[in-house]
């Protein structure tokens, strides 16, 4: 019980601190779970545990966002600005919605491969490093401003990080700054975008996992919700301010670091 509990506050602090950074959390916790090791007749239960913690880092940047949220609700009927930012928000949620519930199990069962993680992991990673050193000049500052074909464009660019690894934020992040967002609001509209789509991704993996559903361990799962919860929050109140200051390379730098630690033990485990 006691080694239970330690892993779900492991798995579900780096639920809540990778969630919403361009680090995928996807790939931190696959590589989590194999450094805690086997866990024979559970392995159902850990899968159903890591869609529900994801529940608290959802809840997090929900409860954050929801002064601006009915905002927009109420502006929606009477204001042009915030009605057409609604429907760009969803314009971008929804080629990742249908390409991910088309290919969901392809994606779980095929996809969900720690080599593809680590590789991922480290040119991800590169990838940020590269785009924070380029000398882009930035049209929008603000996610309201940017233009329709901007928000399909970024949806599009999404799918990419339906390959674990990639991170669903930093595709995000990096597609809008290629089209002329600066750091900030690009890191503010992976925000906006991670509501519709990760609601929806848990949804359909709570379907999924229907039957694998139980109370038996629910002091674990809390206690994992909990911690998602509480890390989120902070991890949402402090990157908007902290990528305007210093950028993207932390998090290149991070990534190449475990991917790399990663293959290493990839290859002296196998």
């Amino acid at each position: 019980m006691l080694f239970d509990l330690f892993k779900a506050i492991v798995l579900g602090v780096l639920e809540g601190l990778t969630e919403f950074l361009p680090v995928s959390s996807t790939g931190h916790l696959l590589l989590a779970n194999r450094l805690f090791g086997p866990d024979p007749g559970r392995e159902a239960f850990w899968n159903t545990f890591a869609v529900l913690i994801q529940f608290g880092a959802i809840l997090a940047l929900l409860s954050i966002y929801a002064v601006r949220i009915w905002q927009l609700a109420l502006g929606f009927f009477h204001s042009a600005v915030e009605r057409r930012f609604v429907f760009g928000v969803l314009l971008a949620f929804l080629p990742a919605a249908v390409v991910g519930a088309v290919a969901h199990d392809f994606i779980k069962t095929v996809l969900f491969n720690l080599w593809i993680i680590c590789v991922t992991l480290i040119v991800g990673g590169a990838v940020l490093l590269w785009i924070d050193r380029l000398d882009l000049k930035p049209r929008y500052d603000d996610v309201v401003k940017y233009t329709m074909p901007m928000y399909l464009v970024i949806g599009l660019a999404q799918i990419i990080s339906m390959i674990p690894g990639v991170s669903r934020s930093g595709t995000t992040i990096v597609s809008g700054m290629l089209l002329g967002a600066d750091r900030r609001s690009s890191a503010e509209f992976s925000f906006w975008l991670a509501m519709p789509t990760m609601l929806g991704a848990f949804v359909w993996d709570m379907y999924k996992s229907r039957d694998q559903l139980n109370f038996d361990n629910s002091v674990i799962v809390a206690v994992g919700f909990a911690v998602s919860f509480i890390s989120a929050w902070i991890v949402v109140k402090t990157f908007l301010g902290y990528v305007q200051r210093h950028g993207f390379a932390l998090f290149g730098w991070w990534r190449i670091a475990v991917g790399a630690v990663g293959l290493a033990l990839l290859v002296l485990t196998r």
